[in-house]
Parts: structure tokens; C-alpha cells; sequence
């Protein structure tokens, strides 16, 4: 990801005993979103949050390299460091798949169809 204009969070760190929480996430490849980084997307399961979304450098689920972002009220990084320009990109995927993102976090889709219905930006 780039680095311009970090933008970072006070959360605290990521809870490494919760590995098992990968195992709930789909991964969308750039092919299918546009983005130049990996989008993980997950149903709510146990969370005790909001909708969120993970992204990570390569396709392999490495925690201290995820950054955990916020889809609503507002899209924002809680958890991690993002560059600006890459959390404007997120940001423009966000809006044109929020529908999806939030019908599969609430478990009214399943991975298939939130697959297929995932739209990537034209960068």
C-alpha cells in the first residue's frame, strides 16, 4: 500500500487469539475489486461491532499487516494504518458495493452470492 499521509488509529492492538476469526473472512482479490490490496469481507458472526471490512497487502491473512475499516455511519479506519490515497480508493469500492458488504455481514447472503455481486472500481 502506499504511503502518503498515513492515517492511523488508537485502537488497541489486533487480538492474535482470535485466529480463528480468518477463517469467517472471503478474501476478494484485486481481479475483483480494482484495488491495489486484498479486501476481506465477513458476516457479523460474534462481533460485537459494526460492519467492517479488512484489507491486506497480499492474499495471505498476516494480522499485523491487516488494516480493519469501518463502513458505517461512516467509512473509517479503526485499526491500523492506511495511506490517504488508499483509503480514498477503499472508500469509492465501499460506496458502490455498500449493499452488498452490509446484506452478506448480515448473513441475508451467502459468500457465493456476495461474490458475484461484488463490483470492482475503474481506477
Amino acid at each position: 500500500m502506499q504511503n502518503s499521509r498515513v492515517l492511523t488509529t488508537e485502537a488497541p492492538e489486533w487480538d492474535h487469539s482470535r485466529s480463528d476469526d480468518f477463517f469467517e473472512m472471503a478474501n476478494l482479490f484485486s481481479k475483483h475489486t480494482g484495488l491495489p490490496f486484498v479486501v476481506w469481507i465477513s458476516y457479523k458472526g460474534g462481533a460485537q461491532h459494526d460492519v467492517r471490512v479488512k484489507v491486506s497487502p497480499g492474499p495471505k491473512a498476516v494480522p499485523s499487516e491487516m488494516v480493519s475499516v469501518a463502513i458505517r455511519p461512516e467509512i473509517r479506519v479503526v485499526q491500523g494504518a492506511m495511506s490517504a490515497s488508499d483509503l480514498s480508493l477503499l472508500s469509492n469500492w465501499i460506496e458502490m458495493n455498500r449493499d452488498i458488504l452490509i446484506q452478506y455481514w448480515e448473513g441475508d447472503i451467502d459468500t457465493k452470492d456476495a461474490v458475484e455481486a461484488i463490483r470492482p472500481v475503474h481506477q
